[in-house]
């Protein structure tokens, strides 16, 4: 029996299977979680590392400076001056982490950050809460998002409750504030998260009623 030679044509490829859209949203939550987790670790790295290392060398400078005789005028200023410089330094280190995640919204989490907040811009917020956790990415979406609105407006009197369930945060601000909105979805939907407004009246603006958000939590 005589054997034909296998053709020499290119060998179509196998299809290439397309992700479905709920395989591409899932992994698009997952990379948004990731990254508050890595906002986290590196706050907590300047926290644990630089500025406890900062604060340390304050205490000890000022050991450093009673030593110094009295007579040494000088010296004690130089010493005094650079503690303020720590200092400085100290409380610049301190802002950033808080750029990055709060420490007292990973500590404490989202009602206590927000009520500090909004003390240190003496806004006229009022933030209710039971104390649970919902997971970094969904509280720090949350804590932006509302740190963004307050900064740009920090006078009217809001209200901000916080609840929900192990699965889900659900965050109502009523008050009005225009623009809160589109805050909180930049914030939600890369989590999977939805934002309405759902009490605005027919001849009012939209946002000037009540904006609930609701987080999937990981």
């Amino acid at each position: 029996m005589r054997l034909e030679p296998a053709p020499t044509g290119d060998v179509p490829a196998a299809p290439t299977a397309v992700p479905s859209a709920s395989a591409v949203a899932e992994a698009r939550r997952r990379r948004e979680r990731d990254q508050w987790q890595g906002r986290r670790r590196l706050e907590r790295q300047l926290h644990d590392g630089a500025a406890l290392r900062a604060s340390a060398l304050v205490l000890q400078l000022g050991l450093f400076r009673h030593r110094v005789p009295e007579a040494e005028h000088e010296l004690r200023a130089a010493i005094g001056t650079l503690q303020d410089e720590l200092h400085a330094v100290l409380q610049e280190l301190r802002d950033v982490a808080g750029q990055i995640y709060p420490p007292l919204l990973d500590e404490a989490g989202l009602g206590p950050a927000l009520r500090e907040l909004a003390e240190r811009l003496d806004a006229p917020l009022r933030v209710r809460d039971d104390g649970r956790r919902f997971g970094p990415a969904a509280e720090g979406a949350v804590y932006f998002a509302l740190a963004d609105a307050l900064a740009a407006d920090p006078v009217s009197h809001r209200e901000v409750t916080i609840a929900g369930s192990a699965a889900e945060l659900v965050v109502t601000v009523t008050g009005g504030w225009p623009g809160l909105g589109e805050l909180l979805l930049d914030r939600a939907r890369p989590l999977g998260g939805a934002v309405c407004d759902v009490s605005t009246p027919p001849d009012e603006t939209v946002g000037t009623g009540t904006i609930v958000a609701r987080i999937p939590c990981e």
